[in-house]
C-alpha cells in the first residue's frame, strides 16, 4: 500500500491515518461497505457507512490518477523527452487537470497550424521572436523565405512563427492555470434559443436569452440548459472578460515594446481566441457538469433511500387494483406472504350500470372470500375515480383503502424479472401484484425495478450514468443490509444486494432452497455451492432465519460472535433464548468482561442492543393516509385550499407532491418553510405526509404551485 494515499485521504477526510489504512486493507480484501461499518468497528475506529464509502471512492480516484500518471510517463519516455525535472513535475501533480496541462505539449495530436509551421522550418524563427531580444523581425524573416516550403513572403514567415508561439502559449501550464481560475471566478454562461426553434423550444423559454456567472449557476439549471443544447433547442457558450484574460497572458509572456514583442502580442490574441478560450470553455463545461452531476445524483440517492425505507405494512391480506378507464381495473388478491391467490378485471368507470354493479359484486366477493384487510389502488389513470368506487361499496370498516405510488410498476411488469416470477400471468396482472407488494414491503419490491424508473430523481438521464449507477447501488445495498433479508422468503433480486452475494450467489441460494427446502440455520450456508467462507462471512450477519434452530439466526448478531453470546448466557446460567426475552437477565451482563484483543465495546454494545430487539426492522411504523375527498382533478383545486399530500420527489429547487389529482404540484424551495433554507431535504423527504396550501393552478401549462408555510406535517 502506498503511504501517500493514506496520508492524503486522512488529511482530506479528517479521519485518522490508522482508520484509513485499516479500511483500505479491508476493502482491498473484498469486504463490503455494510460489513465493514457494521462488523469491523474496532478495526476502523467505528467509521460509519458514509466515511467508509468516502474512503473507497477517494482511493479509487487516486489510483485512477496514478494509472493516468503512469500512462503519461510511459508516453513521454517513449518520445525520448522525459527529463528528471519533468518526471518530478508529473509525480507531484495532485489533480488530473494539472497532470494534463503538463502532458499537453507532449501529447500526440493531429496536424495543427503550428505543426505545419514547424515542418516549414519556422520554429527557430519563432524562438527568436519569443525571446524578445529586440530583433528586426522583418529582416530576420527573410532568411526563412523558401517557396518550396510555401513560405513565399515575410508575412508568411511571421504568420507561421506566430502559429507556433500561439501553441506554446496555449500549452503553457502556468497560463492555463491562470485562465482556468479566471473562467471559474469571472466566467459567464450564456444561452440563447437556436435559430428558428422559438416555438419548438418553448419549454426552454427561460433560457432563450439567459446568462449567469459560472460560480453561481445551480446544478439543476446547468443540467436543464445542457439538455436544451443536446436537443438542439439552445446554444450555450461560456465567456470570460477577454481584455482581462489578454492582460493576464501578456503580463506573463510580453517582455518588451519592440516589434518582436508586438508579434508575441498578436500570437497571444490568436492563441486566446482560437485555442485557449475554447479549451477553457470545454474545461468549464466538463467541470460544472461533473459538479451538477454529483449534486443531482446526491439528491436522487437521498430520495431513493427515503423511498426504499418507507414503512412496510407487513404480513397482511391485500387486494391490489391497477386502475383504468376503458381497459378496466386489474384486480389481484395477495395472501399475507404476498402470494397471488386470485385475479379479475372490473369496469366500474367504463360506463353503464351493469358493469358498475358487476364490478361491485366482484370486489365485495373477493374481499369476503380472502378476508382482505387492505386495498391498494395505484395512483395512475382513473386512480381517484376507482378509489371513490371502492369507498362507496359499503365494505367492512376493518378494510382500509389506500392509494399507492405505482411508479415503475409497468416497467417491472414487462421485465424479465417479472416474467420469471409470474410466467403464467400477463403484464397487467404482474403490475397489480407489484402495486400490492410494494404496500406490504416497499424495499423488497422496489429492488426489482431499475432505480432510474422509480421517478424520484432530477435529470437522471442527463448525468454520468456510471456514477449514478454506483451511487444508487450503494443506496440499495445500504438499505437492504440495514433492514436485513429473510433467507427463506427473499427473492433473487433482494438477495443480490446482500453484502458479499451478487446475482450468481443469490441464484445459488435460491436453487439450494428449492431443492433442499427452507434453511433451518445460517450454518447451512456452507452447504450452498459457490458460497465460499469469505462470501458467507460478508453475508451471514445480514441474513435472517426466522423461527430457525438457533434463535440468534433471526438477529443481526454475526455468527462469528455467537460464542460471546453463549458465554454470556452460560455466565448467567440461562439459555440464549432466555437472554433475548428477559430484560432483567440482560441487565446483569457486564460487557467489559467480554472485551478481548479482537472484540471491543462497540461490537459488544451492538450485540447487547440486538439481543434486546432481535431482527428489529429499522423502518418507521406504517401510517394510513387519505387524499382529500371530492378533489380528484386539477380543475377541482382553488387557491387557498389546504390539502393533505405526499412528497413524491425532492429536487434542489423544491419538492413535488401528489395531491391525488393526477398531476403533481410543486412546492418551490422558497415556499417550503417560513425560514430561509438552502436544501429542501432540510424540510421534507420523499414519501413524507404533509399539508399544503394551493397558491396557483395553471391548467394551460399543467402547473400547480403550492406552499408549506404555516402548514405543519400531518400528525402521525
Amino acid at each position: 500500500m502506498i503511504q501517500k494515499y493514506i496520508s492524503k485521504i486522512s488529511s482530506e477526510l479528517n479521519i485518522s491515518a490508522q482508520s484509513v489504512k485499516a479500511t483500505i486493507e479491508l476493502l482491498d480484501g473484498g469486504a463490503t461497505v455494510p460489513f465493514i461499518s457494521r462488523y469491523r468497528k474496532e478495526v476502523t475506529g467505528s467509521l460509519d457507512e458514509v466515511a467508509v464509502t468516502d474512503i473507497r471512492d477517494r482511493i479509487n480516484q487516486l489510483r485512477e490518477l496514478d494509472k493516468r500518471r503512469a500512462t503519461i510517463l510511459d508516453s513521454i519516455e517513449k518520445q525520448g523527452k522525459l527529463t528528471d525535472e519533468l518526471k518530478d513535475k508529473i509525480l507531484a501533480a495532485e489533480t488530473l487537470a494539472v497532470l494534463e496541462d503538463i502532458y499537453l505539449p507532449y501529447k500526440p495530436k493531429r496536424r495543427t497550424r503550428a505543426t505545419v509551421a514547424k515542418e516549414k522550418g519556422l520554429e527557430p524563427f519563432a524562438e527568436a521572436i519569443f525571446r524578445q531580444d529586440g530583433i528586426d523581425v522583418e529582416e530576420t524573416a527573410k532568411a526563412y523565405i523558401d517557396p518550396e516550403k510555401k513560405v513565399e513572403t515575410v508575412d508568411d514567415a511571421l504568420a507561421g512563427a506566430r502559429d507556433i508561439i500561439a501553441e506554446w502559449v496555449n500549452e503553457n501550464g502556468e497560463a492555463r492555470a491562470k485562465m482556468r481560475r479566471l473562467f471559474f471566478e469571472k466566467g459567464v454562461f450564456k444561452a440563447k434559443v437556436s435559430r428558428g426553434k422559438d416555438q419548438e423550444a418553448v419549454k426552454y423559454k427561460d433560457y432563450f436569452d439567459w446568462q449567469e456567472p459560472v460560480g453561481d449557476v445551480p446544478s439543476h439549471r446547468i443540467l436543464a440548459v445542457r439538455r436544451g443544447e443536446k436537443e438542439e433547442m439552445l446554444m450555450l457558450r461560456v465567456h470570460a472578460p477577454e481584455e482581462e484574460a489578454l492582460a493576464i497572458i501578456e503580463e506573463q509572456f510580453v517582455k518588451g515594446k519592440g516589434e518582436d514583442s508586438n508579434q508575441v502580442k498578436m500570437a497571444i490574441f490568436d492563441s486566446y481566441r482560437r485555442l485557449l478560450s475554447l479549451s477553457m470553455e470545454t474545461e468549464i463545461r466538463v467541470a460544472t457538469k461533473e459538479i451538477a452531476d454529483k449534486e443531482a445524483i446526491h439528491v436522487f440517492a437521498q430520495n431513493l433511500r427515503e423511498l426504499l425505507m418507507a414503512s412496510p405494512l407487513g404480513q397482511r391480506k391485500v387486494m391490489a387494483i391497477d386502475p383504468g378507464f376503458r381497459t378496466g381495473c386489474k384486480v389481484v388478491c395477495l395472501n399475507a406472504q404476498g402470494e397471488i391467490v386470485a385475479n379479475d378485471t372490473v369496469y366500474p368507470t367504463a360506463g353503464g350500470d351493469r358493469l358498475y354493479e358487476d364490478g361491485a359484486r366482484i370486489i365485495q366477493d373477493l374481499c369476503q372470500r380472502f378476508q382482505i384487510e387492505f386495498i391498494a389502488i395505484g395512483n395512475g389513470t382513473a386512480s381517484r375515480e376507482t378509489e371513490s368506487f371502492v369507498r362507496g361499496l359499503g365494505l367492512s370498516k376493518d378494510i382500509h383503502v389506500l392509494v399507492v405510488n405505482e411508479s415503475g410498476a409497468s416497467i417491472y411488469s414487462a421485465s424479465e424479472v417479472a416474467r420469471e416470477e409470474f410466467p403464467e400471468y400477463d403484464v397487467t396482472v404482474r403490475g397489480s401484484i407489484s402495486i400490492g407488494r410494494r404496500l406490504l414491503d416497499p424495499l423488497a419490491e422496489l429492488v426489482k425495478i431499475d432505480a432510474k424508473s422509480i421517478g424520484v430523481g432530477q435529470y437522471q438521464h442527463d448525468v454520468d450514468q456510471s456514477l449514478l449507477r454506483q451511487s444508487l447501488d450503494d443506496v440499495v445495498i445500504s438499505c437492504v443490509n440495514l433492514v436485513g433479508v429473510e433467507l427463506n422468503t427473499a427473492s433473487k433480486q433482494l438477495l443480490t444486494y446482500v453484502s458479499g452475494l451478487g446475482p450468481t450467489r443469490a441464484q445459488a441460494i435460491l436453487d439450494y432452497r428449492n431443492e433442499k427446502g427452507p434453511f433451518l440455520n445460517r450454518e447451512q450456508l456452507y452447504d450452498v455451492p459457490r458460497l465460499g467462507p469469505k462470501a458467507i462471512e460478508q453475508a451471514a450477519g445480514f441474513l435472517r432465519v426466522r423461527d430457525g434452530e438457533n434463535p440468534l439466526d433471526s438477529s443481526a448478531v454475526h455468527p462469528e460472535s455467537y460464542k460471546i453470546v453463549e458465554k454470556m448466557a452460560c455466565d448467567l446460567e440461562c439459555r440464549v433464548i432466555s437472554l433475548m426475552h428477559d430484560e432483567n437477565l440482560r441487565k446483569r451482563i457486564d460487557l467489559n468482561k467480554y472485551v478481548t484483543d479482537m472484540v471491543g465495546l462497540p461490537t459488544l454494545e451492538d450485540i447487547y442492543a440486538e439481543l434486546a430487539k432481535p431482527g428489529r426492522d429499522p423502518r418507521q411504523q406504517f401510517e394510513l393516509f387519505q387524499f382529500k375527498e371530492g378533489v380528484e382533478r386539477p380543475e377541482d383545486l382553488r387557491p387557498g385550499m389546504k390539502m393533505p399530500a405526499i412528497i413524491t420527489n425532492v429536487t434542489n429547487f423544491g419538492a413535488f407532491v401528489d395531491l391525488g389529482v393526477h398531476l403533481d404540484g410543486l412546492i418551490h424551495i422558497s415556499q417550503l418553510s417560513d425560514k430561509f433554507i438552502k436544501d429542501p431535504n432540510e424540510v421534507v423527504k420523499v414519501h413524507q405526509k404533509v399539508e399544503v396550501t394551493v397558491l396557483e393552478v395553471d391548467l394551460a401549462r399543467q402547473r400547480i404551485a403550492l406552499s408549506m408555510k404555516n402548514a405543519p406535517d400531518i400528525p402521525a
